[in-house]
């Protein structure tokens, strides 16, 4: 690694000049910068950023105040040692993952395509750890486009249960089969015709794919690179906001080597996802700290607070033609010191996710070869968990009387007349989904005998063992590990289910038993039978 400059000395030599000299200074930089910043802008191919398969077309963003050249790079000299930096640190640190390995030894361009195409769909909103062993059960079950093609919805949301947002599966599935039927097998070679040909394929997808597949020098801009540049070039504005969106974009391209597109990309997200981390950042294995705005802003802050200057003292860095900097943090969001570069970017106000309630039952009888079977019914073919299996369920209101009877309603219209007695409250799981956060009341019924129930359409029996291997999503999971944990001879339920057990229901422990047993008045044997026959 480069050594880096000692700034210090500067900094203290520009904080001893008057406030308005240095104001002059900056204004004079701003000016004679104005012209390049301005055609950076201006010339940019960036759009809004928009979520994979809902492409946006580009939108003109009208500047209404000057955006200072100290969030852009000085020069192409600047932009080539930034280059070579993170490159050098990635031929070295870069971690060794089964997705990088197969599209390294690929030579068939579009089976390296697709190679990159389903590890970029599993790794949005999914952590590496996580996408391991479903990118590695995937490509051995279905090895080329051809294989997914032939496969169907149901043995997709079979092997993506449990990865979450499972649209993605289903997506990459209709873009394989376009590919094949439409395309004559072979994967668009630009970010440009990948966006516009394959659903499901949105910006960041089709510039992975183009880059790393393909060579094409097109720069991405996903969660670990919005918070590397941020960082690097001091953007304290909302990095959701249009204007800050495109500009990331526009520095992404700047910054993409046009020799190793598809190794710089990854080299960007494998530094915001292993050094440049949203918290505790690790600043001091950066290869790029030398360059990082908000590293300079760290130093300028300790700086000042060991010196115990005035708090008057104000050292202008960002110096806009007029008005109000638009990649900076609005005045109203001060730096915060024990944050450090985490006070960039900034985060996003979000809403909070809707809250709903569902009663939802383990419906589960005899069969005649001895083991019982649980009744799962499918989800429609769009909307939330599209396609997938679960429980019969209904919507309720959280405190409502009459989920019970809602309940019964609903499981009789798939299994025909049930003992509505034997219909049990065993405890709540709490489930959050990307926007709802859905609490379960989970019930269970167990039947007694050969009790003869349909199996309309849309429903299916299936034994313990083929549940855990279905098509059902995280939450039916959790929901079923209540239902186990109420049975005789099954295990608990596990703490990660984040399940609630009414009181009444839960079994004290032996030692509590033991305390019970030794406080408890004897109680002849006739008396206690009667007191549990009145019970």
């Amino acid at each position: 690694m480069t050594p880096r400059v000692p700034r210090l000395s500067i900094l203290w030599a520009i904080m001893k000049k008057p406030r308005a000299a240095v104001e002059r200074r900056c204004r004079k930089q701003a000016s004679s910068q104005a012209g390049r910043e301005n055609h950076a802008l201006s010339s940019s191919q960036a759009k809004p950023s928009a979520p994979d398969g809902l492409a946006k077309p580009q939108e003109e963003v009208v500047l209404q105040a000057s955006v200072s050249p100290y969030h852009l790079f000085r020069d192409a000299a600047e932009v080539t040692v930034f280059r070579e930096r993170l490159l050098s640190w990635y031929d070295q640190e870069k971690r060794d993952l089964p997705w990088r390995r197969r599209a390294k030894g690929e030579v068939d361009l579009d089976r390296r395509a697709y190679a990159v195409w389903v590890s970029e769909v599993m790794l949005q909103q999914t952590q590496v750890a996580t996408v391991i062993n479903y990118y590695t059960r995937w490509m051995q079950k279905w090895p080329t486009l051809q294989d997914l093609a032939r496969a169907s919805l149901e043995e997709v949301n079979q092997l993506w249960a449990g990865l979450g947002y499972y649209s993605r599966g289903r997506r990459l599935q209709e873009g394989a089969r376009k590919v094949v039927e439409e395309l004559g097998g072979h994967v668009p070679r630009t970010a440009e015709t990948l966006q516009r040909l394959l659903p499901g394929v949105g910006r960041y997808t089709a510039g992975a794919i183009a880059s790393i597949a393909f060579g094409q020098a097109t720069g991405v801009v996903d969660g670990n690179v919005v918070r590397v540049l941020c960082r690097v070039r001091a953007i304290g504005a909302d990095a959701s906001s249009t204007l800050v969106s495109q500009q990331l974009w526009s520095l992404a391209q700047e910054l993409v080597d046009p020799a190793r597109p598809g190794d710089f990309n990854q080299a960007a997200m494998e530094l915001g996802a292993t050094v440049c981390t949203p918290q505790r950042p690790l600043c001091s294995q950066c290869p790029v700290q030398s360059l990082c705005r908000a590293h300079q802003r760290v130093e300028r802050e300790q700086l000042l607070t060991s010196q115990s200057l005035p708090g008057s003292l104000d050292v202008e860095e960002c110096a806009p033609n007029t008005g109000q900097c638009q990649l900076c943090a609005p005045p109203t969001e001060p730096w915060d010191q024990t944050l450090g570069v985490a006070n960039f970017p900034r985060k996003a106000s979000r809403r909070p996710p809707r809250e709903e309630c569902s009663a939802i039952c383990v419906l589960e009888q005899p069969w005649a070869l001895g083991d019982a079977r649980i009744l799962l019914v499918q989800r429609p073919n769009s909307g939330l968990l599209a396609g997938l299996w679960e429980f019969p369920s209904v919507t309720v209101v959280p405190s409502g009387q009459c989920q019970r009877k809602a309940l019964l309603q609903e499981l009789q219209s798939w299994a025909g007349p049930l003992p509505a007695s034997r219909l049990q409250h065993l405890g709540q799981v709490v489930h959050t989904f990307s926007h709802i956060k859905l609490t379960y009341q989970v019930y269970g019924l167990a039947l007694e005998g050969q009790t003869p129930v349909t199996t309309p359409s849309g429903a299916r029996w299936l034994t313990r063992e083929e549940f855990h291997t279905a098509a059902v999503s995280t939450a039916m999971k959790k929901v079923f590990r209540v239902y186990e944990g109420q049975q005789p001879g099954t295990c608990k339920s596990s703490r990660r289910s984040q399940v609630s057990i009414p009181a009444s229901r839960k079994r004290p422990s032996p030692g509590q038993q033991t305390l019970d047993s030794f406080f408890r008045p004897h109680i002849p044997t006739d008396a206690s039978k009667l007191n549990i026959a009145a019970q």
